[in-house]
């Protein structure tokens, strides 16, 4: 795990994998600017329509939704990147295994836009749901200070260390028959998640998470 996560590293300053990070990055943030713009006009509709004595403070709509938005960028990054990432996984994938395993560059197959949105859609389906299921128990569990969180980070590092699994695997059906080891996946998982919660190392964690799936995919099999 170490190794993989060391060389994942080094190789984050390749031209394929910074495009990844940039096309992750801009598409990300266009989600967040689209949410942020459809939190305002929704929320000066909402101001306007019903808010009584409170609708003569509508211009404070748009200050509410930065604000929203800000927040829904802090929670929900690692969903979003993670999800985003599954239209761009191929350039990572490619030039990790460029570099490192040839053979299996040569065997690995394209993945097409249709099943790349469609992984992407089925985890962010997956995040919504378990994170949706695990708030009643993270709710009984604020009392302890540090349950509620240690629940949601278990919750998804098992879900990101499943998706990043998949997202190599997909590109290689020859080599997916034996299955992941559920451990391994959990703490690629967990790390990637550790990672999401430092500022600005976050930016490049879904990036380096991936090519870590893809050294560990590899070394397995080797």
């Amino acid at each position: 795990m170490l190794t993989a996560f060391f060389k994942s590293l080094a190789q984050l300053g390749d031209r394929a994998i910074l495009g990844a990070l940039a096309w992750t990055l801009a598409l990300a943030a266009l989600i967040f600017a689209l949410t942020g713009w459809g939190l305002w006009q929704g929320l000066a509709w909402a101001m306007a329509s019903y808010g009584g004595p409170l609708s003569g403070y509508a211009e404070w709509t748009g200050v509410l939704a930065v604000v929203a938005t800000i927040i829904a960028f802090w929670f929900w990054w690692r969903v979003v990147a993670i999800a985003v990432l599954q239209l761009f996984a191929d350039r990572i994938v490619i030039a990790v295994e460029r570099k490192h395993y040839p053979q299996a560059a040569a065997s690995a197959r394209d993945l097409p836009w249709g099943p790349s949105l469609a992984m992407a859609l089925r985890s962010l389906g997956r995040a919504l749901l378990y994170n949706a299921i695990a708030l009643p128990f993270a709710l009984v569990l604020l009392f302890t200070g540090v349950g509620a969180p240690m629940l949601f980070l278990g919750v998804n590092a098992v879900l990101v260390g499943r998706d990043l699994d998949e997202m190599v695997s997909a590109r290689h059906p020859g080599l997916a028959a034996e299955p992941s080891p559920r451990t391994s996946r959990f703490v690629l998982g967990l790390i990637a998640n550790l990672l999401l919660l430092v500022p600005l190392v976050n930016l490049f964690a879904p990036i380096i998470a991936a090519a870590m799936a893809t050294h560990l995919f590899h070394q397995r099999r080797t």
